[in-house]
């Protein structure tokens, strides 16, 4: 019965492309870096009687941690970018088999390379760099303008196991290479018109993380820095140290246990643009995070608390003076669990933060802005939730809640107008009402979330995840470019003794609220521009649908096909951004 429930999995997942949706864009295949382990959907955690951790040394490995397992939440990694989104291709557990090398090819110009090599040293100590590249040459039938579009990462990194903890450091140096070319507005008069935006990103992150929970915990350095085409510059850094005593008993009372946490968080950002107004800032952010957790079963009480201090500055050439804001801030932490069985656990709770908004960040959400940004942080006053979650046999896993929360500061982008109302076509790259920029108001949101896992079969996962979200601003009468509803849907089947992986994954996203300009000559003034906002334009939803294979001729050789946005759909992303129609990519994969 098995088998034939396997059979029918297949061919529904590779015929049924009109009852499920694409993805937006293309698709990358990313390798497993063991320097930035992904966690998804299921996470094993220790428990907090257990003093050492998921990684001891090799003498301690006698005495292997407990675990049980944590439900978290299903999310998706999928990016609206033209040439980056959620790794959904199959991978092989190949004991022994760490590095990798990949190449493949595939319609709109695209090449792929991926590639991974590390080793372990006689001390325990690991060693090992990786590599990513992916180009494509962007919709030529579509723009007459250049459309095309990479991207490449290199990265190293180490892990040392000692006595005490493990102790670990990565590089990682990225480059987006890519063009404004969403242009509606103002068409240019000649097809080689320069549209150039390039980024360039090196990060620098290490922790020492202790086996033992006693007082410290985690020690965390966060480093990186950043430049664009058009002079900008930021960088950030951030150290977290993590004190912590788990596992403390009670005499009297034996079936509560308690874990005491106190988090420090140093956190610095610095931006200077160097266009328009150019606009600069600077954030010093400390905070300070204590936490008590009592533990019944897998029912809990915790209550805690963030104090934080930012220091801001604020300037650009509209200002006559700079700017400065030093404010305290105190967010409430609460969350409770009451487990009436594995299959049923109810929980609820409070809380609240403060996020800085970096130039980085905001170009990881619209890479489509203009180098010259205004950055505040974003505030959460506090969000209530409640939700119930549970495990089914084994089989089933699922989490669904809903919140309400106040928030200062709510991060959105708008369409910029032109910057240059003279009749000239030839304008620098951002100039052709193609651009966004950061907006902030402050209000009230909604959420409501759902997401599911199941697992008929060993060589079978199936998950679905729905998000919700509702603003209710202060100023503006939408939000706009966040679309009112996100969804997605995927599986992964195994078969053939695992030799032939297959993937598949539905993403669906509803209609989005922005403003657009309408650019005409002005009848007065023949050699000026005129423009007209429509503050309620809209960006319609879309439906993509990928599809995934990879068989392994042999134990060193794979051979893989990705199929992206197989409905074909030009649609956009933001405003005068179509994406890539339907993608077909191949390649083979050598692991040794």
């Amino acid at each position: 019965m098995n088998k034939r429930i396997q059979h029918i999995f297949l061919v529904g997942l590779l015929f049924s492309s009109t009852a499920v949706f694409s993805q937006i864009k293309d698709e990358t295949l990313i390798l497993d870096r063991k320097r930035e382990p992904e966690v998804k959907k299921i996470e094993k955690k220790k428990t907090s009687i257990e003093a050492e951790k998921n990684y001891p040394p090799e003498e301690k490995s006698a005495n292997p941690p407990a675990y049980n397992i944590t439900n978290v939440p299903a999310s998706s990694d999928f990016k609206t970018s033209l040439i980056q989104g959620e790794d959904i291709s199959p991978k092989f557990e190949a004991e022994n088999q760490n590095n990798y090398f990949q190449l493949g090819m595939g319609n709109y110009g695209k090449i792929l390379a991926d590639g991974l090599i590390s080793t372990t040293l006689e001390n325990d100590m690991e060693v090992g760099a990786d590599v990513h590249f992916l180009s494509t040459n962007g919709l030529k039938k579509v723009y007459d303008w250049d459309s095309k579009q990479s991207s490449a990462n290199v990265g190293a990194f180490l892990n040392s196991y000692g006595e005490l903890g493990k102790f670990s450091v990565n590089a990682d140096y990225g480059l987006n290479d890519y063009n404004y070319y969403g242009i509606y507005a103002l068409t240019p008069s000649f097809s080689n018109v320069d549209l150039q935006q390039k980024t360039n990103r090196f990060k620098v992150n290490g922790y020492y993380d202790f086996y033992s929970n006693e007082i410290l915990n985690d020690v965390r350095l966060k480093s990186s820095f950043l430049s664009d085409h058009f002079g900008a510059k930021e960088s950030q850094a951030e150290v977290l140290v993590n004190l912590s005593k788990h596992g403390v008993e009670f005499p009297s009372m034996d079936d509560i246990r308690f874990n005491a946490d106190f988090g420090i968080n140093l956190e610095t950002v610095k931006s200077e643009f160097d266009l328009l107004d150019k606009n600069s800032s600077q954030f010093l952010n400390a905070t300070l995070a204590p936490k008590m957790t009592f533990f019944k079963g897998d029912s809990y009480l915790m209550i805690g608390s963030d104090f934080s201090f930012l220091n801001a500055k604020n300037s650009n050439l509209l200002l006559t003076d700079q700017q400065k804001n030093n404010k305290t801030y105190w967010f409430p932490k609460a969350e409770v669990q009451f487990a009436a069985a594995d299959e049923f656990k109810f929980y609820g709770g409070i809380t609240g933060g403060l996020h800085l908004n970096s130039y980085a960040n905001l170009l990881e959400q619209n890479p489509y802005l203009v180098s010259d940004q205004e950055l505040r942080a974003t505030e959460t006053k506090y969000k209530f939730y409640f939700g119930l979650r549970g495990d089914i046999d084994q089989q089933i896993k699922y989490d669904f809640s809903a919140g309400f929360g106040k928030m200062n500061d709510i991060l959105f982008f708008k369409a910029n107008d032109l910057f240059n109302y003279d009749v000239d076509y030839n304008r620098p790259a951002y100039d052709f009402a193609n651009t966004f920029s950061s907006v902030y108001d402050n209000g009230t949101v909604s959420e409501a979330k759902a997401s599911i896992q199941y697992f008929p079969l060993a060589n079978l996962s199936l998950d679905a995840e729905v998000n919700f979200e509702k603003y209710n601003l202060d100023t503006n009468d939408d939000i706009y470019n966040k679309p009112l509803i996100k969804a997605s849907l995927g599986g992964k089947y195994s078969m053939l003794d695992k030799k032939l992986n297959v993937g598949a994954k539905a993403i669906f996203g509803s209609d989005q609220t922005t403003n657009s300009f309408e650019v005409n000559n002005d009848g007065f003034n023949p050699n000026s521009f005129i423009s007209t906002q429509n503050t309620n334009d809209k960006v319609g939803g879309f439906a993509d649908l990928n599809l995934s294979a990879e068989y392994k001729v042999h134990k060193n050789f794979s051979i893989f096909a990705l199929g992206n946005n197989l409905l074909n759909t030009q649609y956009q992303t933001y405003k005068g951004y179509k994406v890539l129609g339907a993608q077909i990519l191949g390649g083979v994969k050598i692991s040794f």
